[in-house]
């Protein structure tokens, strides 16, 4: 037997077994066997000294804060307290449509006493346009919708059935069912996409387990997998359900044709035969049935009794909003990589199940919970907790997502060219004015800004391609590029408009801080800002409200969400 530490900041374990605690938090040690597995959670509270009612007083709106709370409890960590109504208003903004407030938006929020303020403004960012803008995009980067694999014509069709299936509210299992099961024309239904990204079961296998149950097939092609329980001939069996799909090209430019054929099997390499056609853990058909494979798939992937499925998406949901998943990475649900809150993620999917997979009624559980809404400020008792939500955690803005709220509080539009430069044509067409970086159907995009902040390539189906670590490039580009510079001296944007409209200078500063950070400047920050504009010569006013908007717009309040 071998063994193994999930977390060996908290436990380790030598080869005969003998486990050491090495700090606090809880850790998995995994014992391996041939293909079979066990594994035993160590749990070692935190040394805080809490007050006996803590937890008892703690506020609660539905069972996402009982399953913390207790598992909190357990480990000694104490919750930070609610969010403030800025804090909360901004957060809730960027996590569910990717944008930042308006300054209406914010004075309108901010000066109402309403007490299910809230729940209201939660329920009307769930309907708003910039909903459709933001998970079309967030299932673009999982689907991988790309000109660069694909004609453009087929990705644009790709892209339209995705922003139909969020803008309709499609149920998850529908919407994967579709993808999977996709037949005819990829310019007419363009679900049948994903199969012309992957067109071989194996690959077809490989994607559709790792998009659909969060995790990897992958090792499991040359010999059993050695960190899951899926062996060699499970893989060929799943692989086998797409043995028989077959394309053929179309009339139009970039149309294929796919079809179900009757006859058809893949030879697994290590027998030299094929094998009975089974997803994971799934009964198997016989080889003489002639229908279609993806549809036994389909209703053994989507089944409420599927132990995988809801967990995945459930998993990728919350890590959207929380900032880290329950399993995380979200690409990486093997059962040797157990939850941080097993119980939590077991009735994440099973109330996303009895909703039939309605993703906006999991959103909305979440947004509600005071888990959501703690502040991001740590206390001494928690600040070592990254996997717990004993406080929301603090993250750089996606590059996307950053570039339009530069746009945005500047009132200047980032203008995008589709990228030939590979292509040695130079920059393609350019995307109608106005459009923002969330819009954008494609990654074959011109902007040194997406790429060095980290946009995902949409290349492979990992949330490893996006990433938000910073870099010295972003720094400089911050600091000198043209993308944030060239938005602050252009005409006609929020900084014309602001010294033309004969307001005082401390309007100016209030105008700034509710679009940038969605509060009122404080006592200090307003006399600072509105000081040096009192004091600029009439010719320099403008150069010193750049600055002011520079020293905003760079600061790690507003390039974080928190």
């Amino acid at each position: 037997a071998k063994y193994t530490s999930a977390n060996e900041s908290v436990v380790r374990v030598n080869e005969l077994g003998e486990v050491e605690v090495a700090g606090y938090g809880e850790g998995a040690i995994t014992a391996w066997y041939l293909s079979r597995i066990a594994i035993a959670t160590v749990t070692v509270p935190y040394a805080n000294t809490l007050e006996p009612t803590l937890f008892s007083k703690a506020r609660r709106r539905n069972f996402i804060d009982e399953m913390t709370l207790s598992k909190l409890e357990e480990l000694r960590l104490p919750p930070s307290p609610r969010s403030s109504d800025s804090e909360f208003l901004r957060r809730v903004f960027i996590d569910t449509i990717g944008t930042l407030p308006t300054d209406a938006d914010a004075r309108r929020f901010l000066e109402s006493n309403e007490p299910g303020k809230r729940d209201e403004l939660i329920d009307s960012l769930l309907e708003r346009e910039e909903f459709v803008d933001y998970w079309s995009y967030r299932w673009s980067d999982l689907l991988l919708v790309s000109s660069k694999n694909l004609p453009r014509s087929a990705m644009w069709s790709y892209y339209r059935w995705i922003r139909e299936q969020v803008r309709s509210n499609v149920p998850w299992d529908a919407l994967v069912r579709s993808i999977v099961t996709a037949r005819g024309s990829t310019l007419s239904n363009g679900a049948g996409n994903f199969f012309m990204l992957h067109d071989e079961p194996r690959l077809m296998a490989e994607t559709t387990s790792q998009a659909f149950l969060g995790m990897s097939i992958n090792c499991a092609k040359c010999h059993n997998h050695p960190m899951e329980k899926w062996t060699n001939t499970q893989y060929y069996q799943m692989a086998n359900l797409f043995a028989r799909v077959r394309t053929k090209s179309g009339t139009a430019d970039g149309e294929n044709i796919i079809f179900a054929a009757p006859h058809g099997e893949l030879i697994q390499p290590l027998t030299g035969k094929p094998q009975p056609p089974a997803p994971l853990d799934g009964e198997s058909l016989p080889f003489e049935s002639g229908a279609d494979r993806r549809e036994h798939l389909a209703d053994w992937l989507v089944s409420p009794e599927n132990p995988y499925f809801g967990r995945a998406i459930a998993n990728r949901i919350w890590a959207n909003y929380m900032g880290v998943g329950l399993v995380e990475s979200v690409d990486d649900m093997r059962a040797t990589n157990p939850a941080s809150n097993e119980p939590l993620l077991q009735s994440l999917a099973g109330y996303l199940a009895e909703s039939s997979y309605d993703l906006k009624a999991l959103m909305r559980l979440i947004l509600r919970s005071e888990t959501y809404q703690r502040s991001s400020a740590p206390l001494p008792g928690n600040r070592e907790d990254g996997r717990f939500f004993s406080r929301y955690y603090p993250r750089r803005l996606m590059a996307e997502v950053l570039l339009d709220a530069f746009s945005q509080v500047t009132a200047v539009p980032t203008t995008f060219h589709v990228d030939l430069r590979n292509e040695n044509r130079g920059l393609g067409e350019a995307y109608p004015p106005g459009l923002r970086a969330l819009q954008l159907p494609d990654t074959k995009i011109a902007s040194y800004f997406l790429k060095s902040f980290g946009s995902a390539a949409r290349e492979q189906t990992c949330t490893c391609e996006r990433t938000e670590d910073p870099s010295v490039a972003q720094a400089l580009h911050l600091a000198n590029g043209d993308t944030l510079n060239s938005k602050l001296t252009a005409s006609g944007g929020l900084i014309d408009q602001l010294l033309e409209s004969g307001k005082p200078p401390g309007a100016f500063v209030e105008t700034l801080y509710l679009a940038g950070l969605g509060r009122m400047p404080g006592s200090v920050e307003k006399e600072r800002f509105t000081s040096a504009l009192q004091q600029a010569d009439p010719d320099q006013i403008r150069l010193v409200l750049e600055d002011a908007f520079w020293a905003v717009l760079t600061s790690r309040e507003f390039l974080f969400n928190h």
